[in-house]
């Protein structure tokens, strides 16, 4: 092989690898899912949203279903509204109950969607009347440690 064929295949070798690492920071980064407006949106109050970010996964039964649209607070409510981009082939009843839950222990937080029974379907704009907030692991610990020291306290 002459030189410039061996330069030749050396470029299309890093072309490639390049194009893998972008490929995989942007499926790390949750960004390959390029159809930002398809699907329907639903909207969903939470007294805390602990660290759910924009682009968080949306999950029913551990299966994702949709995206994290947008967070906003509620300036009259100090609440937080998740807008939730959901794929159009699922579809959830009006009961259904939305919570922020943690992927593991200290792993990424996503919302996840249980189903209830009634018939009536969600459509888009809608507003996911039953909420669970996120649990704030520091606030736990804070109510543990304040409970044991009032209890400390009781006994003398």
């Amino acid at each position: 092989m002459n030189r410039t064929t061996i330069d030749l295949w050396v470029g299309i070798f890093v072309a490639l690898g390049l194009g893998a690492i972008v490929f995989l920071s942007m499926k790390v980064g949750n960004l390959a899912s390029f159809k930002a407006d398809e699907g329907y949106h639903l909207d969903a109050r939470f007294d805390n949203i602990g660290g759910l970010k924009v682009r968080a996964p949306v999950k029913s039964a551990g299966v994702v279903i949709g995206r994290v649209a947008q967070i906003r607070l509620d300036p009259k409510t100090h609440e937080a509204i998740a807008t939730l981009r959901i794929d159009p082939v699922y579809q959830f009843t009006k009961d259904t109950i939305a919570s922020i839950l943690t992927s593991g222990l200290l792993g990424e937080q996503y919302v996840g969607l249980d189903v209830g029974g009634d018939t009536a379907m969600l459509k888009d704009g809608d507003l996911i009347a039953k909420t669970q907030s996120a649990v704030v692991l520091e606030k736990l610990v804070s109510q543990f440690m304040f409970g044991k020291a009032a209890e400390g306290g009781d006994k003398k």
